[in-house]
């Protein structure tokens, strides 16, 4: 949700500068998932947190350090990864080359929207989102007050709040017609489904491979490894993330398969936020085709799938070893 909604920033800054939105996309998407990983409130690392009996504060300072750092490490492996001229599938291309070109029309006034507008535009639906995962942790199950915000959070909703917000910042100050507000409205529909439906079919895939058991089995082997336990959760973790594509049950199945090791291991409340944060940071790595992550950047940044594989997944992968590698300064410290 939240790389869709920046899409269009991303695009703009491209179109301005006159490169590949790849050059930005990458980096910018890539740092969006490290947080998802490793900050609350998303769901995969608060969810093990709860798992493990972890302390969320530690797990937030934790991981927001260790991003600052990622976030130049995402552009600088971007601006390596981008030395090769990646071609955009057709669909992505005829989209970016549209954007903003049809930006005024006679009928649209020439006041232009505000900085605040935008700002809420874009802000209202992930602070609708972080709310409703916030709710879910804090409130008990049952609770009134926790359904509304679950609700209100659901993506779904808070997206259409997002158009319904659109209406009154954006078409009215702009002087849009009707007909004029259905045609923008029909004309981002066909580039928003191929993404919905090429997405729903990497999550079947996904499903498909989690049904199976493959998950199980590789968590159960590499847990007789004996590796030490900040690497063996980083390594499920990954395995895991390869295996099946969601981050977020890559890490709550690492948590609760290492939960009995970890509790009654005697550590203290900042070397089990370590923990939590390094298995996090293997839920990062090797975004394949099983991830529907992959095909909603893929798609709007107009690379194939092999390009993806060289760009893409080389990327989060880069950025989940690195970032298990700060994890273990931090494990070194507070050891």
């Amino acid at each position: 949700v939240g790389f869709i909604i920046l899409i269009p920033i991303i695009y703009g800054f491209c179109k301005a500068a006159g490169v590949n939105p790849v050059k930005y996309g990458l980096p910018v998407a890539g740092i969006m998932l490290a947080t998802h990983v490793v900050v609350p409130p998303h769901p995969g690392i608060v969810g093990g947190a709860a798992v493990l009996s972890a302390d969320v504060g530690w797990i937030t300072l934790i991981g927001l350090a260790t991003c600052i750092p990622l976030a130049f490490l995402a552009q600088y492996v971007g601006g390596k990864l981008n030395r090769r001229d990646y071609a955009m599938q057709p669909d992505a291309e005829a989209q970016f080359h549209k954007f903003g070109t049809d930006a005024s029309t006679p009928s649209t006034s020439s006041k232009l929207p505000s900085v605040a507008a935008v700002l809420t535009l874009i802000l209202a639906p992930l602070a609708l989102i972080m709310l409703g995962t916030t709710g879910a942790t804090l409130l008990p199950k049952g609770d009134s007050l926790r359904n509304l915000m679950s609700f209100t959070g659901a993506p779904v909703f808070a997206l259409m709040v997002a158009i319904g917000l659109a209406f009154v910042l954006l078409v009215r100050p702009l002087g849009w017609t009707r007909t004029r507000t259905n045609e923008v409205m029909e004309s981002a529909l066909p580039a928003a489904a191929t993404v919905i439906l090429v997405t729903g079919a990497g999550g079947v895939f996904a499903k498909v491979l989690t049904v199976s058991g493959i998950g199980t089995a590789l968590s159960q082997a590499l847990s007789g490894t004996g590796l030490p336990l900040i690497l063996l959760g980083f390594v499920i973790s990954l395995a895991l993330r390869a295996a099946q594509g969601s981050a977020t049950v890559a890490i709550l199945t690492t948590c609760g398969l290492l939960a009995e090791s970890i509790q009654g291991g005697g550590y203290s409340a900042v070397q089990i936020a370590v923990l939590t944060v390094a298995i996090g940071f293997g839920g990062l790595g090797l975004s394949h085709v099983n991830d529907s992550g992959f095909w909603i950047v893929t798609r709007y940044l107009g690379l194939s799938v092999a390009d993806g594989l060289r760009s893409w997944t080389v990327l989060t992968t880069v950025l989940g070893l690195a970032g298990f590698a700060l994890t273990c300064v931090v494990w070194a410290l507070v050891a």
